[in-house]
């Protein structure tokens, strides 16, 4: 499913309301929580769309949506979804601890309501979502490795000399 509008581009705002007000970012704000409200609608329509026969083909489901609104985007979504619903026993625990790693603002209005909470999907059953977020979350692991760790500068200085032909050996070369 394509939607008309690609929010591929559009970044995920990770202040409030407030601070977007104080600092005139009520353009991107609201161009992010366009997105999201749109993002969460069309995970609810995949999942829906790739349900049948008691499966769920989660990898379909995350490719109608890749393109449109990326990685990124869906985990946020489903992060605030899981956290909202943590009461819910049908998400694993596993699913329940990454969603608490995910950085989401606390973003209530004037009545103390979290404006997050509209992004959380409730049209889909939570076993469905829970199966989803599992996916996503080993897309994620997939996609994003740590970088190599460099190496300590104590293993440098404990690491043997090496010898080169000369027998003189550079500075540069030893570290």
């Amino acid at each position: 499913m394509s939607y008309s509008l690609s929010y591929m581009n559009i970044p995920i705002y990770k202040e409030t309301a407030e601070y977007a007000s104080a600092h005139n970012e009520l353009e991107a704000y609201r161009a992010s929580f366009k997105a999201n409200m749109a993002c969460k609608t069309a995970i609810a329509d995949a999942i829906s769309s790739n349900y049948s026969d008691n499966r769920l083909s989660s990898e379909k489901a995350l490719e109608s949506l890749r393109e449109d609104f990326g990685i990124d985007r869906i985990a946020f979504i489903l992060a605030v979804t899981v956290r909202g619903k943590d009461w819910d026993e049908r998400f694993s625990d596993a699913n329940k601890s990454w969603a608490k790693t995910v950085d989401v603002p606390a973003d209530e209005d004037g009545w103390g309501k979290n404006r997050n909470h509209s992004f959380v999907i409730d049209s889909v059953h939570p076993g469905l979502v829970d199966l989803f977020v599992s996916r996503v979350r080993r897309e994620l692991a997939e996609t994003r490795t740590d970088p190599p760790q460099k190496e300590s500068v104590l293993a440098k200085i404990q690491k043997p000399i090496p010898s080169s032909a000369s027998g003189s050996v550079s500075r540069e070369e030893v570290l």
